[in-house]
């Protein structure tokens, strides 16, 4: 009922009740406030009930289909690894009776007081939460869940459990940094997984909305959920974006371009000039092969590429492929040779300029900057100057991923990928999910399974669904020697017979990480940005790993912090630093002009040189696994 509908109920009962004492009178708005939660129709609500549990048991079927007919169950070893990080965790506490009971005797207290508190509410007592949720906690916002004694007991109880197993990893001593640091975000997993605002009959909105649709929403929500199971194979991948209305090169990815170049593991495209001179030296910008480039080109009014050709940017951009099993042995040395190297000499070709301005981005970047030291190791100068858009050389505090990353769990992700010739996709992106559950899964596990309602279109969840593959030789050498073993930063990384040393590079380097990002934490980016050997401009901006480098100038979001050597920590730096409002891309191209300002007449894709191979955004980009 709305509220509106409560107050003149409350009315009418008071009126046809005038002789009742005050106390049945204070009664009648609270019985109904709670008729909000009462079903309307029961037998309609009852013949529901039955369809949900029909829809149910589609989706457990659409689970156990696939095993039953022998696909490997990968999430059954996740299990066990974090049943066995708890279990470390719990032997420090249970090997000392007196701790344990200490440990319980204060979870025990902590209920106690909720359970004191709770009963003063009853009797009338307005008193502050014993666990209120964190500023910021949007799971919490709906009044009842402080206004309704049910569920403000149910919040706090929540609330102060997981805290309390928080503490308990926080404070177990004898474990290793890395296995409590597996201990927090497998907790963090489950504590998220658990709260009751992702659950009907714990959720006082999901609640009210269930027994206003007389469970239709969880019909819907049901479907939804097997839908979304069998698309995955047998694995739930939630779907975040209403993509039907999305497609490639029509109203996404749309910056006019040619692919004019194409290897096995990538191509080349070449974007047509939007001014009639441009830079004299073009730009290769270098994406991560974990995700599709277009992340670059969403649309007209965020695409960084074509902002770039606007500004008088040559603009080549390498489009990795999406492979599949035929390509299991191209590795990190195919991948600079075959991609970045193969990609500068057909920017060659059509230009005539062998050196080129080039953006990295995320692993995208870590590639380009192994690819350097390669080059500086070979002596070959191909490049005017570097920009990365964060990206890690330096692994040291490298965040939440390197919890997926010790000697056990790259064995098994090896053997996965050995046996199926790639690492899918999914992997990837339900790992990146992780890392902000909160944020990247829960909201859409409420919003498509408990409100059965479809997501809305949205470009960069589009994106994000778009994931690539990953062959075995690259991806195992890229976490062995960057996450796990830190090689790159420690002067320990050999390719091509070569050994590769970061200080070699000697050109200009703009270093971009952001504040918020929890892919490529800013506190990493900045601890390797002194191991060059050449200038590093380190630029923070604001926002994450996503917005903070998709951010057009003319949408004034966010801001960047510029200025003073690489030294100290990122705090002193920062607290040196000058902030100015709005996107960094007019800083970066000023920055660029410094470094070369010459300009040539606008080249056309191909230079006449070379007979473009297709439209952009290409095959590559194109080429989707179900």
């Amino acid at each position: 009922m709305s509220g509106e509908d409560n107050k003149d109920g409350g009315k009418s009962t008071e009126g046809q009740n005038k002789d009742a004492p005050d106390g049945d009178d204070n009664q009648m708005p609270q019985a109904s406030h709670f008729m909000q939660y009462m079903v309307h129709d029961p037998e309609k609500f009852a013949t529901n009930f039955a369809r949900i549990v029909e829809e149910a048991g589609k989706a457990a079927s659409a689970y156990l289909k696939p095993r039953e007919n022998g696909k490997d169950d990968h999430t059954v070893e996740a299990v066990n690894q974090m049943v066995r990080t708890f279990g470390k965790v719990g032997e420090y506490w249970t090997s000392d009776p007196q701790r344990a009971m200490e440990a319980q005797t204060r979870l025990w207290g902590r209920y106690m007081d909720l359970w004191g508190q709770s009963v003063r509410k009853m009797m009338g007592s307005e008193e502050a939460d014993i666990e209120p949720p964190a500023k910021g906690d949007r799971r919490f916002n709906d009044p009842e869940w402080d206004q309704n004694q049910f569920f403000d007991f149910i919040k706090q109880l929540y609330l102060i459990t997981s805290h309390w197993a928080q503490d308990m990893v926080e404070e177990a001593e004898d474990i290793d940094a890395h296995t409590k640091h597996k201990a927090h975000f497998y907790l963090s997993q489950v504590v998220n997984a658990l709260s009751p605002s992702n659950y009907v009959f714990t959720n006082p909105e999901l609640l009210r909305e269930t027994m206003q649709n007389d469970g239709e929403n969880l019909i819907k929500g049901m479907q939804m959920l097997a839908e979304d199971i069998k698309a995955g194979g047998g694995d739930l991948i939630i779907r975040q974006s209403d993509n039907s209305v999305f497609k490639l090169g029509e109203n996404i990815a749309v910056t006019e371009g040619k692919v004019i170049a194409q290897s096995d593991v990538c191509q080349v495209i070449q974007y047509a000039p939007m001014t009639k001179e441009v830079l004299k030296t073009p730009l290769l910008i270098v994406p991560p092969w974990i995700n599709k480039f277009y992340i670059l080109d969403l649309n007209e009014k965020k695409s960084f590429i074509k902002w770039c050709v606007e500004q008088g940017h040559t603009v080549f951009v390498i489009s990795w492929v999406n492979p599949d099993e035929t390509l299991r042995e191209k590795d990190f040395l195919a991948y600079i040779e075959e991609g970045i190297l193969f990609a500068m000499d057909a920017v060659h070709k059509i230009t005539g300029e062998r050196k080129v301005n080039a953006i990295g981005y995320c692993v995208g970047g870590t590639l380009l900057a192994t690819g350097m030291a390669y080059m500086a190791a070979r002596r070959m100068a191909r490049l005017n100057s570097t920009t990365f858009f964060t990206t890690q050389v330096d692994f040291t505090h490298a965040g939440d991923l390197k919890v997926f990353v010790d000697e056990e769990q790259l064995d098994d992700l090896e053997e996965q990928m050995n046996k199926a010739g790639f690492l899918d996709g999914k992997s990837m992106a339900s790992a990146f999910n992780m890392l902000r559950s909160n944020d990247l899964i829960w909201p859409y596990f409420i919003n498509n399974y408990m409100r059965g309602k479809e997501p809305f279109p949205f470009d960069l969840l589009y994106w994000n669904a778009d994931s690539t593959r990953m062959t075995p030789a690259n991806h195992a050498f890229y976490l062995r020697k960057c996450y796990h073993e830190n090689a790159l930063a420690n002067g320990q990384m050999e390719i091509g017979g070569k050994e590769l040393d970061l200080s070699k590079i000697k050109v200009p380097i703009y270093n971009l990480a952001t504040a918020e990002d929890h892919i490529a934490p800013a506190k990493s980016v900045f601890k390797g940005s002194k191991l060059f050997g050449g200038p590093v401009d380190f630029v923070l901006s604001g926002s994450g790993h996503i917005a903070g480098v998709v951010n057009p100038p003319d949408k004034q979001k966010y801001q960047f912090w510029r200025g003073g050597p690489v030294e100290g920590t990122l705090e002193e730096w920062k607290a040196a630093a000058k902030e100015t409002a709005g996107s960094w891309w007019p800083d970066w191209h000023q920055w660029v002009l410094q470094h070369g300002d010459k300009t040539v007449p606008a080249r056309a894709i191909g230079g006449g040189k070379v007979e473009p191979i297709e439209d952009a955004p290409g095959s590559y980009a194109s080429k989707r696994y179900g």
